[in-house]
């Protein structure tokens, strides 16, 4: 019996696949923060924020990033999803590199239990050049992140469901019970999925909770 499901958040609740590139375009830094990602994102996670937050972005109007996170749109089929699962009393966790601030808007919108997320910290409408980055890239900090959730609830990472798109979704893909792959175009991914959605609607991922 599964008691908890964890969704990503980026490709998987909303449309836009990445945040902080869609950011990097607002803040006209895209160029340089695409060459920064490729650079750094999946091994000096520390140093991506270095020159992205700190360097780029620190003393920057906040307004383009607020008006991001209020204008991502959701998939399709999303408050389906929540229905759904909160109608059979699931625990709701979104675990996501993505902003704190999106996984917020998602809270409140579906009444989600748990959010893990990134923090660009803000004062006084700038950006300071602090960043809380708890998942980090992903990865592996998403697995943690199951395993002390569960730790916290009393159940085993067997009761647990996660809903991914990304390669950085693989370690959490190993860490639980199952696994849906929806919309996805990693195929290291799909692999060891337990169910596989090719869809954009987060609906079709409903026969695979039944």
């Amino acid at each position: 019996m599964y008691k908890l499901i964890c969704f990503d958040m980026d490709g998987v609740i909303f449309k836009d696949n990445n945040f902080w590139i869609e950011l990097h375009k607002r803040f006209g830094t895209l160029e340089q923060g695409i060459k920064l990602t490729e650079k750094y994102l999946h091994n000096n996670y520390e140093k991506l924020v270095e020159e992205v937050v700190v360097k780029l972005w620190k003393g920057k109007d906040a307004k383009p990033y607020y008006a991001l996170v209020n204008e991502l749109e959701y998939l399709p089929g999303v408050k389906e999803v929540f229905d759904y699962v909160k109608g059979k009393d699931f625990i709701t966790a979104i675990i996501s590199a993505s902003s704190i601030d999106v996984a917020r808007r998602v809270q409140k919108d579906f009444g989600v239990d748990h959010i893990f997320a990134n923090e660009l910290v803000i004062r006084d409408d700038k950006i300071t050049g602090e960043f809380i980055w708890p998942i980090g890239n992903g990865k592996e900090k998403k697995a943690q992140i199951i395993g002390h959730l569960c730790e916290d609830l009393g159940i085993s990472t067997e009761e647990v469901i996660y809903v991914g798109d990304s390669e950085t979704d693989i370690e959490a893909f190993k860490e639980v019970g199952l696994s849906i792959a929806f919309n996805s175009k990693i195929e290291e991914l799909k692999e060891i999925a337990s169910h596989v959605v090719n869809s954009d609607n987060l609906k079709d991922i409903l026969p695979c909770l039944k």
